[in-house]
């Protein structure tokens, strides 16, 4: 009877973790949105109320309900009617998809941490999109987070996710300098090189080939389907490698690397 009740404790309070993860996920993508506007510009991201950039208006608890305001507001400011992009609601939403997603595939507890990794890679791509830059306080933590997580699955491959994370960091930091002497300015950047050993904390160096052939095939498509679009094509313009590294390291940490034959 111990046993069973134990068991069934267990299950429920997976089952609250689960619904809370849900919950919480619309929230912690509207945190996002905020990492997004203030980490690029220095800005205290805890610090400060939230505030509509046109009218400087204070913003209320009702104006911050994820998805909801943004809907029942009809994508305006309450104040003075300033147009609120459709970027915020779709940020939140893509949280929400993050969790659900990791809920999908993800067995147990583990859930929460891939929901987690998910909405940091989430801020930084977009954060890469937008202002070719990935910042400190995202991309390091990364790494040692994917080394407990590694070592909480099974301690004996830590290892493998240290070398992972050493290889990452060397590949990309490699690669930045090499071109920086071929072509006398900074193709990719150090950022980069974190996120990348990041990549090899969470997914192993047995993961990294997968990680960088992912990336860089969005990366060159992207890039093809843009140029074209602008009938350009130079090879000078500035890509977020960041953005594209960011959605096969989620990608591979799912799914695992990718296979042939």
């Amino acid at each position: 009877m111990g046993t069973e009740t134990s068991e069934w404790i267990a299950i429920d309070s997976l089952s609250f973790a689960r619904i809370f993860l849900i919950a919480a996920a619309p929230c912690v993508g509207s945190f996002v949105g905020l990492m997004v506007d203030r980490l690029p510009a220095g800005a205290p991201v805890l610090a400060g109320r939230s505030i509509c950039p046109a009218c400087n208006h204070v913003l209320r608890v009702r104006d911050l309900v994820p998805v909801v305001s943004w809907v029942l507001l009809r994508g305006r400011c309450r104040t003075c009617g300033t147009a609120i992009g459709i970027a915020t609601p779709m940020v939140e939403l893509a949280a929400l998809g993050i969790a659900v997603w990791s809920l999908a595939v993800v067995p147990g507890w583990l859930a929460l941490g891939s929901a987690a990794l998910g909405w940091t890679l989430l801020a930084l791509a977009l954060i890469d999109h937008r202002h070719l830059l990935l910042p400190d306080e995202l991309t390091l933590p990364l790494a040692p987070a994917g080394l407990a997580v590694a070592w909480s699955i099974d301690p004996a491959r830590l290892p493998d996710h240290l070398a992972g994370a050493g290889a990452g960091w060397l590949i990309l930091f490699g690669l930045h300098h090499a071109y920086r002497r071929l072509r006398g300015r900074d193709g990719l950047g150090l950022g980069d090189a974190k996120l990348m050993a990041a990549a090899g904390a969470w997914v192993s160096w047995q993961g990294l080939p997968s990680v960088l052939l992912l990336g860089a095939t969005t990366a060159l498509v992207v890039g093809v389907i843009d140029a074209a679009r602008h009938a350009r094509l130079t090879g000078s313009e500035a890509v977020p490698f960041g953005t594209h590294l960011a959605a096969a390291i989620w990608l591979v940490w799912l799914y695992g690397p990718l296979r042939f034959g």
